[in-house]
């Protein structure tokens, strides 16, 4: 899968249905953050996910096609130092930084505004763990 350089924000969401229509809920980060302006109009792509079948449901199950496959690799590998910003924190309280075409990175015991240097440990499609090695004073 080609990623455009202009990608804005990159999440993963479900996608509900609301009388006639369809809706994809933005998480608040994406407003906070300043990537996504409340009333603006965005270009969107869905990426189908491996997910599990409802009752009744006679689609057939999702599996990974080559397409999906052949998309980028994380731009992170395990054992990487990086120095990231703290852009905010996820719903278990760990700091959340985000580096090439958004990719998220969960780094504990950190707080939004920090910035850290950190150690990648683990290394998912799409998002990353990392550990913090240094604490870094942040200049604007």
């Amino acid at each position: 899968m080609e990623i455009p350089d202009d990608l804005l924000c990159v999440f993963s969401a479900e996608v509900t249905e609301r009388g006639d229509s369809y809706v994809i809920e933005v998480p608040e980060r994406e407003l906070e953050l300043g990537d996504v302006d409340d009333g603006a109009v965005y270009r969107v792509a869905l990426v189908g996910t491996q997910s599990t079948a409802q009752p009744n449901d006679t689609a057939q199950p999702n599996t990974t096609t080559q397409r999906d496959r052949d998309g980028p690799d994380p731009p992170v590998e395990v054992g990487d130092d990086r120095t990231v910003d703290i852009e905010g924190t996820g719903e278990q309280g760990d700091g959340i930084a985000r580096v090439e075409r958004g990719y998220v990175i969960i780094v504990p015991e950190t707080e939004k505004g920090e910035r850290v240097v950190i150690e990648i440990t683990d290394v998912k499609e799409n998002v990353a763990f990392g550990e913090v090695v240094e604490r870094k004073d942040y200049y604007l």
